[in-house]
């Protein structure tokens, strides 16, 4: 049994507890046994216990939860493990192949008859016989062309790892631009409802005195008005409110929503550092500008393996085995080695098509790196203006605020001296609501504006 404390619970009294099985006289026994319970156990009087409440939630836990939740990092991370596979991949064309053989041949009748075939090895003579051996290959040198195609890969995975930091700074972004869109509704909605507990309070003073004779209808009839403009802006706070942890809570991986209770972030100081500063650093840092580079990089390889397809290509083959059936003037074992060169000479012009278009490629990536930073330029200045502005509206929304809340006090004065109309009082509780909101949302848009700032500059 507990008692409510607000959004906490504590233990009842002990006595409570037992009220409903023993019958203790109240005069005598009840208190004597109430402090023998308090004293054997003093902590489930004194310790608070919590309740079963909203969770509580950082920005930072809320960034960390979405990272390991969200399937589009999830499916980033698995194309990255694949690409840093197919490096392997390609890195396996500098090992030899090894492969076990079992041929068995028979002829009709026994001829000397020599074979023989360019770029591999074979029996110089067709005899009836049963052979298991080893084939070795081995690539001597194509003149840079695996080295080229290895290069592709490792650029190809560098920029799958850059996928994966992409996605996960969107998240983030997502995730604190969600969490402070509710932190805001939370604060409009309060003083929202402060409103109207304020403007209720008013239409009764103003009912009473209309009762009265002292004040007309007309008064009472725009009281009315400014409470339910009040009411009104509580249910669109409420809706916003839900509307905030529905999408929080989806980017957190909750596919219901869920309420949580929100903590404060401190507001971080005035920014320092020159523009130039903050595009170096997203010249630097950006995962996307990181991915394209790499794109380009690779598509550079590619282009350099494809112009390497022209070159001859040198390997080494060895065999060796035993023949346990064969014919007696053969022997029971055999080895042999030789070395391949392959000049490609004329394959219809596709290997020079195939070069031309990995060119064309190669500058396009290029082209579109540099077309990315100047929007990565762009971004960011925009975005340090953006903080400068809302780091200038909180000072403004502050005065704002101290000058609504004077006017109001001296219009609602003179409202009582009977010295201004109704008309008045409610422009001035419209005013301080609107400074009260703008104060309550300037924090928030501050705080969004610095993350957007810290996005485009690529930092953690």
């Amino acid at each position: 049994m507990a008692e409510k404390v607000g959004l906490r619970t504590r233990a009842a009294p002990p006595w409570r507890c037992l009220d409903p099985m023993v019958n203790f006289p109240q005069s005598t026994v009840r208190p004597f046994f109430c402090c023998l319970l308090l004293a054997a156990f003093p902590l489930q009087w004194n310790m608070p216990v919590a309740c079963a409440a909203e969770p509580a939630l950082t920005l930072a836990e809320a960034r960390a939860l979405a990272l390991r939740t969200h399937p589009r990092i999830t499916a980033s991370d698995l194309r990255a493990q694949a690409a840093r596979a197919g490096v392997r991949v390609a890195e396996s064309a500098n090992f030899p192949t090894l492969a076990a053989n079992f041929t068995a041949t028979g002829s009709s009748e026994q001829v000397n008859t020599r074979i023989g075939a360019a770029g591999s090895l074979s029996v110089s003579q067709v005899f009836d016989h049963a052979a298991i051996g080893l084939n070795a290959t081995h690539l001597l040198t194509d003149f840079g062309r695996t080295a080229s195609q290895i290069e592709v890969a490792r650029q190809k995975s560098h920029a799958e790892d850059s996928f994966v930091r992409t996605y996960e700074r969107q998240v983030e972004l997502q995730v604190t631009a969600a969490y402070f869109a509710t932190l805001q509704a939370q604060s409009v909605l309060s003083v929202a409802r402060q409103t109207v507990t304020t403007r209720t309070l008013a239409l009764q003073q103003v009912s009473a005195l209309a009762s009265n004779q002292l004040k007309s209808e007309l008064d009472v009839s725009f009281a009315r008005v400014n409470v339910e403009e009040a009411r009104l802006l509580v249910a669109r706070a409420e809706s916003e409110l839900e509307s905030g942890f529905t999408e929080l809570s989806l980017h957190l991986g909750e596919r219901t929503p869920r309420h949580y209770a929100l903590a404060e972030e401190p507001l971080p100081g005035e920014l320092s550092e020159p523009a130039e500063t903050f595009v170096a650093q997203a010249l630097r840092e950006r995962p996307r500008l990181v991915r394209l580079r790499a794109e380009a990089a690779a598509a550079a390889a590619q282009a350099r393996a494809d112009r390497a397809v022209n070159y001859p290509t040198v390997s080494a083959l060895g065999s060796v085995g035993l023949m346990p059936v064969r014919d007696r003037r053969l022997e029971d074992r055999y080895a042999a080695g030789g070395i391949v060169v392959n000049l490609p000479l004329f394959n219809g012009g596709h290997d020079t098509a195939k070069l031309r278009e990995s060119e064309l490629k190669a500058q396009a990536a290029e082209a579109l790196v540099r077309d990315e930073e100047n929007n990565i330029i762009r971004d960011v200045r925009l975005a340090l203006l953006k903080v400068q502005h809302t780091r200038a509206r909180l000072e403004l929304t502050a005065n704002l605020l101290a000058h609504a809340r004077t006017s109001h006090d001296l219009a609602a004065a003179r409202y009582k001296l009977g010295a201004s109309s109704i008309t008045e009082l409610s422009q001035a509780q419209l005013n301080l609501t609107s400074a009260e909101i703008n104060e309550a949302s300037a924090k928030y848009d501050y705080l969004l504006q610095r993350a957007v700032l810290d996005f485009h500059r690529g930092a953690h």
